[in-house]
């Protein structure tokens, strides 16, 4: 392995994503086997995303990983399972510039150190975990020169995080929940990119950036043992709907889109209260948005925005065009405006530019906001500054990426250390 002092690193960016068909429940707890299949779509990363670098070196005593700037322990099962995938798919690696020769046998006895990085909040309920997982896998694949697609990183992935193995793919994705005991065909496929259907534009509303209550880890396992409407959804409803959310992506169909993503979001909220005891992962503001929403739609007479909320309060709307979109915000902001000494651009992220289209760049934009014409009785007044902490705008995106650039790196190229 050349001389001793060597740092080999890569660094990969790889986005989140939001269930449109949601998994909620295991029936293998350590393989990350689900219950039932499930489809997502994936976010442009330039808005949400994870962002990874993993570094190799003789000089490292021990595997170590920085998330957003604290040293974690990789002790975990979860973290140790991936490792441990990976290790054993390890390849040869050259690096004839810098005299670098690692044999796939070296891998085993060589450490690791980890820095990751979410631009977004971590553990409320906007897949953050899916994104680290899935960046942790294909950084880890692209130092190791791991030999495989995507669909078998995905079930590498999935051992760490269940919703990772969709982050490995762009577009609108399925994870098919598999049959075998050793979980090897439970994997993600891609079911269109994200080219396929670009009118789409989603908006999030992060109504809290808390950590949740009851993890998503803890709330499946007691699902999965109290509730019988999830027995009833993973057998019965699922297959279903499954089929009919794979047709309408094929078709862009929006109006089936929107029926489905809906419905599914509130039946996950429904298994979650028929838990016991009962988990509660929306709130009022979570609640008011699903009225304003389903009124806008119902006037409309077709619809016009999906909803869909992962294990947490905040509101993630799918506007069937821009048009759509913009009259969305100006309905959002209409509602739920920010607080007076808030600078704009830094309530409403990620693709901004549609402030200026909603006639929202200057200061006093909100305040001359008028009432959602279509919607007749009141579902709140002007009165809730505060309950949302910030919007971000955002589309469907591309998959993981290496990032080439060093200045994107989170460790020391000389010394493997956060910077």
């Amino acid at each position: 392995m050349a001389t001793e002092k060597w740092v080999l690193m890569v660094t990969a960016q790889t986005p989140t994503n939001i269930a449109v068909i949601k998994y909620w429940g295991k029936r293998d707890e350590v393989r990350i086997l689900p219950v039932n299949d499930s489809i997502s779509v994936t976010l442009d990363p330039d808005h949400l995303c994870t962002v990874t670098t993993v570094a190799v070196s003789p000089a490292f005593d021990r595997d170590r990983m920085w998330l957003n700037g604290k040293e974690i322990s990789l002790s975990g099962s979860r973290y140790q399972n991936c490792l441990r995938e990976i290790r054993s798919r390890a390849g040869d690696v050259e690096d004839k510039e810098k005299g670098i020769k690692i044999g796939k046998e070296d891998w085993k006895k060589l450490h690791l150190h980890i820095a990751s990085h979410n631009n977004f909040p971590t553990a409320a309920g906007l897949a953050s975990s899916a994104a680290g997982f899935a960046c942790l896998v294909f950084s880890l694949a692209k130092l190791m020169n791991v030999d495989e697609d995507p669909s078998h990183l995905s079930a590498i992935a999935r051992q760490g995080s269940g919703s990772a193995c969709r982050s490995l793919f762009g577009g609108f994705v399925k994870w098919t929940m598999g049959s075998k005991e050793d979980g090897s065909d439970s994997v993600a496929v891609q079911l269109a990119d994200e080219k396929h259907w670009d009118d789409l534009v989603i908006i999030i509303a992060v109504v809290s950036s808390r950590q949740k209550e009851t993890s998503s880890t803890s709330g499946m396992r007691e699902s999965v043992e109290t509730s019988l409407l999830l027995q009833h959804r993973a057998k019965e409803v699922v297959p279903k709907r499954i089929l009919q959310m794979e047709e309408a992506i094929k078709n862009r169909d929006f109006a089936s889109f929107t029926q489905l993503t809906c419905t599914d979001s509130n039946q996950f909220h429904a298994v979650c209260l028929d838990t016991s005891p009962p988990i509660f992962y929306m709130n009022d503001t979570s609640h008011r948005i699903i009225s304003l929403v389903e009124k806008w739609n119902r006037s409309e007479g077709t619809p016009q925005v999906a909803y869909t909320f992962d294990a947490g309060p905040n509101a993630v709307l799918i506007a069937r065009n821009r048009k759509v979109a913009v009259q969305l915000l100006q309905g959002l902001l209409y509602y739920f405006p920010p607080k007076s000494d808030t600078d704009m651009k830094s309530y409403v992220v990620g693709d901004n530019s549609i402030l200026k289209e909603a006639g929202l760049d200057g200061a006093s934009g909100v305040e001359n906001l008028q009432p959602p014409p279509e919607i007749k009785d009141n579902i709140g007044s002007q009165d809730q500054k505060g309950e949302v902490s910030y919007f971000i705008c955002t589309r469907p995106g591309k998959g993981p990426i290496v990032l080439h650039d060093q200045t994107q790196a989170l460790l020391n190229p000389e010394t493997g250390l956060p910077k």
